[in-house]
């Protein structure tokens, strides 16, 4: 598949480029382009991740604009990102009622959904998950949206001409996972009526997403089209399914539980996806895919 075809960018109006925002974002600069590489940064702690990711997204050559929704970073922080050239957009939480966000609190939802499969930082926050539906308020005519805890390989410009919604399964330690999408890579169109009539579904009386924003994307885009587990290639999938490993095929890989800048304690299983992601967050130069390690069988 030609993933290096940007041809579909159109140069963006000085008029379109400084449009306001709605309410809930603050753009710090104009938009470049109408498509657009956007993640989320919701604490300090996610910085590591999303420096390598702008990286690797730099390294591919793209010429979407990189999009950072922030919250919770310092200036100190945002001079970290916007050394990457990244358009930076500081993002609110969503306008949900009380009774979501004590449903939605970390406490109360790893007590009623507790993940039992990996272990999450105790920086992650699941309510902040939510704020990438923010992305339908953006100004672009299409996005794609990567978690900051991941790395693209390869080019993926090819995914702004899918339609919306595309996401691959949330594959890691078994079949099963076919059935369901991660939200750690998707495509999206932004617009702000898909924005408001999500907001109506999410927040019901006595709703709970076990997932957050991925069981609630799930929900909403019934019908969703399947991407590739290439294009979202799960780290577990390197001890557990060591089958489905192909560096010949991997656009982007997703640290989905603990992260490559953590000591933690699958570090000896995950030794040579955290040299890659080192390697690429040091500013070195992509690394020879042809020439990394395979898994064990």
């Amino acid at each position: 598949m030609d993933t290096t075809r940007i041809s579909s960018f159109r140069p963006t109006s000085l008029q379109n480029a400084s449009r306001t925002l709605p309410e809930g974002l603050v753009a710090e600069t104009p938009r470049q382009s109408d498509h657009a590489y956007v993640t989320l940064v919701s604490n300090p702690d996610y910085l590591p991740g999303a420096e390598a990711l702008l990286r690797s997204l730099r390294l591919t050559g793209t010429k979407a604009d990189l999009v950072v929704m922030h919250r919770g970073l310092s200036p100190a922080h945002l001079a970290r990102l916007r050394v990457h050239g990244a358009r930076l957009i500081a993002a609110e939480l969503l306008p949900t009622s009380h009774s979501f966000d004590a449903t939605h609190a970390r406490d109360a939802l790893h007590k009623r959904a507790a993940f039992t499969r990996g272990g999450k930082p105790d920086f992650h926050t699941p309510l902040d998950n939510f704020v990438k539906l923010r992305l339908w308020q953006l100004d672009y005519e299409r996005c794609v949206f990567i978690d900051a805890d991941a790395v693209v390989l390869r080019p993926v410009d090819k995914l702004f001409e899918l339609p919306e919604f595309c996401a691959a399964p949330n594959v890691y330690d078994g079949l099963d996972g076919f059935h369901r999408m991660n939200s750690g890579v998707f495509t999206a169109h932004p617009d702000i009526r898909s924005y408001r009539d999500m907001l109506a579904r999410l927040d019901q009386p006595g709703v709970f997403w076990r997932r957050t924003d991925q069981t609630f994307l799930q929900d909403y885009f019934p019908d969703w089209h399947g991407l590739s587990i290439h294009h979202n290639m799960l780290q577990y999938v390197w001890f557990n399914m060591p089958e489905l490993w192909s560096w010949d095929d991997i656009r982007i890989l997703h640290f989905q539980y603990e992260k490559p800048w953590q000591d933690h304690d699958k570090v000896h299983l995950l030794r040579p996806l955290i040299d890659l992601w080192r390697a690429i967050a040091s500013g070195q130069p992509m690394p020879d895919l042809s020439a990394q390690a395979r898994p064990a069988a």
